[in-house]
């Protein structure tokens, strides 16, 4: 009687063993903007690397505990990986810091969010960086240039920008260290799933349940035309600036038009940060159409609300990139939005000669497009210019708010409704080519091979730092620049 061995696999001694990055972020379950991108990352990259996440979060209900989601990620990609979160309520401390380096051994940290944040990393970076490099996805800085922010630049072996005009920031408030470009500064704009958020057109399998989706949404009152808004209640995205240019809208058609509209607003009605929305409605436009859609949507259900809407509406004064944004023009949604920070990336700005902007064309004297040096434009955009006034804090000693007037807000809607939804539908449709294109690179694909890029050169390069190094950052190699965006001269 014979015995049937199970055959033996052959060992593969040329696999790499994969590298591992620990990532300091939101928690990447959670459906804040940091913690869907940290998802999309590890979700594009977790073939090539093995990830291990301090997830952070107001008040954690994990806190304490070490969740493996190997499985689930692998089930989502189809690829095998090991992907491991460590919640905690806030963003972690030295301590566990320390015990995750002895215990993950990770070749590298990453992390994104504002670096204020993460003071008592930088504070420890000197022991770190004897060991692993630190990464730094820079998702928000504003101009005038931040100087302040020089030592967290200094304390990180990458600079991977969100926007053009971060990248620009990030290059040139760099004065100790000058950055090289390509290897440790990066333009990586945020990345949207192009098979989550789609247009659904009549003959797509979910074109029913988009309908059903309306009918729930609106009853038996559906509107002819839908402004849309999704952000957070908070000042600097503008929400009740936004209902005040919409009553100028509704103001400047026929009743019976105006009857037919609606401003769909996907936020809290109310927040500690921002505003009571529905006394503002109340006070300032009772006569018109304002819903809200305030509940929790997974992804599926948000692309169809980008969907319904004719229009997506962002007219914040300060924004790292705008999310939303992209995630419209994915879905093939036109977007009125502030020309500020990564919004003006997601526009399509040219130069003269009819060239795309990269990144490169933004310097020390041009730091920004929000003076409208250059207007012409993808057609999906309808920009509006800022207001600029200078505001600060303890923290941020000073920060353009850039503004736009309720009046050109409510004159760039006009000039959009009147354009109807047949022409709108087409341009969001020329919008989503753009985002998923090459040369825009806002996919989640585009991201994650961006990050492979990036990090795979940052370990190839990196030197162990000393143990201590002092710089005199009294003496920088020149004059630190203004950032200044408009030419004060010539506007008085």
């Amino acid at each position: 009687m014979s015995i049937k061995l199970p055959k033996l696999k052959r060992a593969d001694f040329n696999k790499v063993k994969k590298k591992k990055i620990l990532l300091l972020s939101d928690d990447m379950r959670l459906h804040s903007g940091v913690g869907t991108m940290s998802k999309e990352v590890v979700l594009n990259t977790c073939d090539t690397y093995d990830w291990v996440q301090v997830g952070g979060a107001i008040k954690h209900p994990d806190g304490g505990k070490r969740i493996d989601i190997s499985e689930d990620i692998g089930k989502q990609t189809g690829k095998q990986c090991s992907v491991v979160i460590y919640p905690v309520s806030g963003y972690g401390d030295p301590q566990l810091i320390r015990h995750l380096i002895n215990s993950e051994k990770p070749d590298a940290i990453m992390h994104f969010t504002d670096p204020r944040f993460w003071g008592w990393l930088y504070q420890m970076e000197h022991e770190i960086r004897q060991h692993i490099p630190i990464m730094y996805y820079n998702i928000w800085d504003d101009l005038p240039f931040p100087h302040w922010n020089e030592p967290f630049y200094e304390s990180c072996d990458l600079l991977a920008a969100i926007s053009k005009q971060t990248y620009n920031i990030n290059k040139h408030v760099s004065q100790i260290t000058p950055r090289v470009e390509g290897k440790d500064l990066v333009y990586i704009p945020h990345g949207i799933d192009h098979n989550k958020f789609r247009p659904i057109e009549i003959s797509d399998p979910h074109f029913t349940n988009l309908c059903n989706f309306r009918q729930n949404l609106f009853g038996a009152n559906d509107p002819d035309f839908v402004l849309f808004f999704n952000s957070r209640n908070i000042r600097r995205k503008n929400p009740s600036n936004l209902i005040l240019a919409y009553k100028l809208l509704c103001d400047s058609l026929p009743k019976e038009d105006a009857a037919n509209m609606c401003l769909l607003l996907h936020t809290d009605r109310v927040d500690p940060n921002g505003t009571d929305l529905p006394a503002v409605i109340n006070a300032i436009c009772p006569n018109y159409r304002v819903q809200f859609t305030d509940r929790k949507y997974n992804e599926q259900e948000l692309n169809y609300l980008y969907n319904i809407a004719d229009i997506t509406c962002q007219p914040s004064s300060a924004e790292g990139f705008g999310l939303s944004v992209c995630e419209s023009l994915m879905a093939g949604t036109p977007i009125m939005a502030t020309c500020i920070g990564g919004l003006q990336d997601q526009m399509g700005f040219k130069n003269d000669n009819g060239n795309l902007l990269t990144e490169k064309d933004f310097t020390e004297e041009w730091p920004s497009n929000s003076d409208g040096k250059y207007k012409d434009h993808g057609e999906w955009a309808f920009p509006v210019w800022p207001h600029l006034t200078l505001q600060g804090s303890p923290q941020t000693p000073y920060i353009y708010d850039s503004v736009p007037s309720i009046t050109d807000i409510a004159k760039t809607l006009i000039a959009a409704h009147s354009l109807g939804t047949k022409e709108l539908t087409r341009r969001g449709r020329s919008g989503r080519d753009f985002v998923a294109s090459d040369n825009a690179k806002m996919t989640a694909k585009h991201m994650g091979n961006s990050f492979i890029k990036a990090i795979d050169t940052t370990l190839e390069t990196f030197s162990p730092r000393k143990r201590f190094e002092l710089h005199d950052a009294s003496s920088p190699k020149k004059e630190y620049p203004s950032g200044t965006i408009l030419n004060v001269k010539q506007v008085i």
